[in-house]
């Protein structure tokens, strides 16, 4: 159970009555609960109070949670960092190489690959296609293939 010390908020209080030192503190001793809601805090305003708290925080640290977040904060920051991140999820949600997962996105493996690192930021709705192919792919892969709609290959069709 995480204690704040010299003090007067508690865990339960809205984390922006931590202050800075609450914010280390749950950094560097927190367990699950109050890092999900510090995240939650920190992500819901990436330019405010609490976003810069964890920031400092994390740069005083070197607890691995704290490094994570303070990425996610900089992508969020950042949009094209968080399309690239987004987009990185969604090959490696669906199991599939990147040259494998490209065709399913309608695109081209060297173009996906552009999403990916965030060289290329694409329109809204390539990334709405990208992600879609990727749900598709985790609820196709939960059920046999012979189940999965098919145009004559082993790869199932997909509405996008």
């Amino acid at each position: 159970m995480l204690a704040f010390r010299n003090i007067t908020a508690t865990p339960d209080d809205p984390v922006v009555d931590w202050g800075p030192e609450g914010v280390l503190t749950a950094l560097e001793r927190g367990g699950l609960v109050p890092i999900a809601k510090l995240a939650r805090a920190a992500l819901a305003d990436p330019q405010g109070e609490v976003a810069g708290w964890v920031l400092e925080a994390a740069a005083c640290t070197d607890r691995p949670i704290a490094g994570l977040l303070a990425q996610r904060i900089r992508e969020a920051r950042d949009p094209a960092a968080e399309v690239a991140r987004r987009v990185r999820d969604a090959i490696a949600r669906s199991g599939l190489s990147l040259r494998a997962f490209a065709p399913l996105c309608g695109t081209s493996p060297s173009r996906l690959s552009t999403y990916a690192t965030g060289k290329t930021i694409p329109v809204a709705g390539v990334l709405l296609r990208i992600e879609r192919a990727s749900n598709h792919q985790i609820a196709t892969r939960s059920r046999p293939l012979n189940q999965a709609r098919t145009r004559g290959t082993d790869t199932p069709l997909i509405a996008i």
